[in-house]
Order: structure tokens, then C-alpha cells, then sequence
């Protein structure tokens, strides 16, 4: 489907808004609830295209789930050796974080299956994940250039591992924790850099004991998963578009309610800070084993910063709407370290360069990074690339514009904020759907 956004500037965002439920930890409430003993439940689900993936993808290995209705998911769970080989190839759409998951789980199986994705999907390295599993035992092919498809060959058993981990990846630390599940004896992970830690916390929260120690998580396989209840806090990646349009549009005040605010998350947020940003968390409180807050944003004025490099990893997903704020602060913001961005949905880096500089903004692009200088800018004509984020970002950037925004291709925001459009008009984004 082909479908793009106008956006007249000078919006002023203010009143209450529900961000949807967090994609991570909706994926992960899948998976866990699926090997798990017993009935889960899931309040406050995103029911996404990315989330549905990892659901049609645990039917197709023989687990009962409920069809979502009203953020509502009832999973039936089959235990951790209850899985069952599919009859088709699972299709991760284009969920980069359903197929490198689902790698980790599928690892361990008897049976043989395959992934594959959408034409994006396709593009992204796989590669780090397939390598940790091999030396854990997994038979795991991957096409040429370490992209999808990937097929996996039933094993009896994996081994565990000692694995300390080249680059910081919340998926690849996921992936082997599920398949340590499988594995005889201790599995540990060394992170070079603390990543979101949801699959530790909702491990613990299915009853599963795990150890850290510093940066490295240990997990002993073979033991069981207990059903749980889970609700979901808003997701801070959906919640950061409305933080930056807040931030940057003049006479704004507006309250996200109920977003997590897990520490290994809240890098956007402790950015917008150092630029500063007028952000304050209220009501703060514990879901489920998750932090959460209603996050206020007022309108202030941004200064241009060096980010730094430790923050990097803890607002990953969040660097599009980030590069906004910096096109709308005072002088210059440069970031290195971020070479993880370039295999993205997109090339997130030079894809943000090249729609800033089309507006008219300073936009440099680096190997790992960008240089962005701050100041006016035009409306015009953007190519999203079919990057949902990308896409959100410049409906954003239109608050400050000089004139309205198109974004083109627009259509895979349903992959983790569907009702975007309806829930920034309802903030006072002036968008309307093409």
C-alpha cells in the first residue's frame, strides 16, 4: 500500500497521550509466554505488523494464541520442548527483531525450519547472530552475505557458551539467552555496552533464575518457565517523536502517560536533557518489574552537544527524531559510535542526512555518525525509504518547518506505531494522510 503524510507546520503539542505498548517487550512477552508452562496473558499488547509477526510465527510452531483484541493476548504456553516443527516457512515481515529472536529459540529444536522477511528484511546482516550459535551447536545456514533467509537444522542438544559480544546488540544478547534455555550447562554473555534488559527482567518474571555480574549475564539451561501476567508499558522509541516535537514546538506542554522508563532505555531522554530539554518523569512506579512514569515535556530552548558514546546504545532506535532536535537546537550536535544505525530499516544515518539537507538543514553524515547544525528550515518533499522511524521523524521536523512536509512511503509506521497519524493529531500535529 502506498501512503504518505503532509504535515503543516507550527503545531503546539499539549493535553495527556497513551503512547502504544512496547514493541521489545511485546516480542518478548510472545516468545516467553509461548515456551512457558502454563496460560500468559498480555495487557497492553502493540498489535503491530513487527508484533503479529512473532505471533502468526509461534502459531505456525504449534502454540494457541488468542487473536489480539483490545491490547488483550492470551497465550497458551507448550513448555519448553512442546514446540513443534512448522509446515511453512515463517515469515518475520519486517521484523528484524522476530527473526533474530526467534533464531535463538529455534536453535535448540529437532526440528528443521527456515526465516525469511519482507525485501528489507532481507538486506540486514544476520551474520552476528548465526555466528555465537554455531559455537553453541546450532546447524544454521544464512544466504550469501550473511543475509535472509536462514535455515535451521534440528539438533539434540546445544552446549554452552562463554561469549562476550563485538558489538552491543539487545537482540544478539536475546538470541543467546533464549538459546541457553536449550544448552547443557552455564551459558554467559560479556556486553561491551549495558543494552535494554527486558529478556533478563521478563526471564525472572516467567520465574527463571539468571545472574549478573558487571556486564556479564550467566543462565544455566534446562530448567522451566512458569506462565505469567504481563502489562506492557508504553514504548519510550514511540513516545521519543512526541518528547522532540514537544521539545521544539513553541508553547507546548504535553504528558505522555504510562512509558516505561527502564534505565536501558531512557538514553533519549538523558540526551534531550544535556541539550536541555524540560522533561520531568511524574508518578513514578514499578509494572510487572518495569519502571514507569508519566514523562512531561515542555517547550524549550535545544543546544547543540556532543553526544556521548556511552548513551549511544540506550537511544539506538531513537537517533531519527534525535537528529530533528538537533536540526532545532543552537549550534552544533555531533555523534560518533553509531555505526549500528547504517543496517537499520534503512541507512538511517545517511537517509536522515539526505531529508535534512532536502530541507535545507545542516546534515553531515560520518561512518558512525553525524554532524548536525542547527538553525531554519524549509518544507518540502522526503523519502522516507519505507522507514517507519525515519518517517515519523520528519513528520516531526515539520513542526519547525518553513513550510508543510511530505514524507513518501509511509505505510511501514504500522510496523511499530500503528494509529500514528490519529494519535499526533490528537497531540496538535497538523498531519493528514495521502
Amino acid at each position: 500500500m502506498s501512503l504518505d503524510y503532509r504535515v503543516e507546520p507550527g503545531g503546539v503539542l499539549s493535553g495527556k497521550l497513551r503512547i502504544p505498548g512496547d514493541k521489545s517487550i511485546s516480542h518478548r512477552a510472545v516468545i516467553l509466554g509461548s515456551i512457558a508452562d502454563g496460560v500468559s496473558e498480555i495487557s497492553e499488547f502493540l498489535e503491530a505488523a513487527d508484533t503479529h509477526a512473532t505471533i502468526d510465527a509461534m502459531r505456525e510452531l504449534g502454540v494457541g494464541i488468542d487473536r489480539p483484541a483490545s491490547g488483550r493476548v492470551r497465550i497458551r504456553g507448550v513448555g519448553l520442548r512442546g514446540l513443534k516443527a512448522p509446515k511453512t516457512v515463517l515469515d518475520c515481515g519486517n521484523s528484524g527483531t522476530s527473526m533474530r529472536l526467534l533464531c535463538g529459540v529455534l536453535a535448540g529444536q529437532s526440528f528443521n525450519c527456515e526465516l525469511t522477511g519482507d525485501e528489507s528484511l532481507r538486506k540486514r546482516p544476520m551474520e552476528r547472530i548465526a555466528a555465537p550459535l554455531r559455537e553453541m551447536g546450532a546447524d544454521i545456514d544464512i544466504s550469501h552475505g550473511g543475509i535472509p533467509p536462514i535455515k535451521l537444522r534440528g539438533v539434540s542438544q546445544l552446549r554452552a557458551i562463554n561469549y562476550r559480544m563485538p558489538v552491543a546488540s539487545a537482540q544478539v544478547k536475546s538470541a543467546l539467552l533464549f538459546a541457553g534455555l536449550y544448552a547443557r550447562g552455564r551459558t554467559c554473555i560479556t556486553e561491551l555496552a549495558s543494552t535494554r534488559d527486558h529478556t533478563e527482567r521478563m526471564l525472572q518474571g516467567f520465574g527463571y533464575t539468571l545472574q549478573r555480574n558487571g556486564n556479564t549475564i550467566c543462565i544455566e539451561g534446562g530448567s522451566k518457565l512458569n506462565a505469567t501476567n504481563i502489562e506492557i508499558p508504553g514504548d519510550i522509541s514511540s513516545a521519543a517523536f512526541f518528547m522532540v516535537g514537544a521539545s521544539i514546538a513553541p508553547g507546548s506542554d504535553l504528558t505522555l502517560t504510562h512509558v516505561g522508563v527502564n534505565p536501558t532505555r531512557t538514553g533519549a531522554i538523558e540526551i534531550l536533557r544535556l541539550m536541555g530539554a524540560d522533561i520531568v518523569l511524574l508518578n513514578l512506579r514499578d509494572v510487572a518489574g518495569e519502571p514507569v512514569a508519566d514523562v512531561q515535556v515542555r517547550h524549550s530552548r535545544l543546544k547543540g552537544i556532543v553526544i556521548p558514546r556511552g548513551l549511544v546504545p540506550l537511544a539506538i532506535d531513537e537517533f531519527p527524531v534525535l537528529f530533528v532536535a538537533a536540526a532545532n537546537a543552537e549550534g552544533e550536535t555531533v555523534l560518533t559510535g553509531a555505526e549500528e544505525l547504517r543496517v537499520k530499516e534503512s541507512d538511517r544515518i545517511q537517509v536522515m542526512a539526505e531529508g535534512l539537507q532536502r530541507l535545507g538543514a545542516f546534515a553531515q553524515p560520518t561512518p558512525d555518525g553525524m554532524r548536525i547544525r542547527g538553525g531554519a528550515y524549509s518544507g518540502g518533499t522526503i523519502e522516507s525509504r519505507g522507514d517507519h522511524r525515519v518517517a515519523m521523524a520528519f513528520a516531526i521536523a515539520a513542526l519547525r518547518a518553513a513550510s508543510p512536509v511530505t514524507v513518501l512511503d509511509c505505510a511501514n509506521v504500522a510496523t511499530s506505531f500503528p494509529g500514528f497519524p490519529a494519535t499526533a493529531r490528537s497531540a496538535g500535529v497538523k498531519i493528514s494522510e495521502v
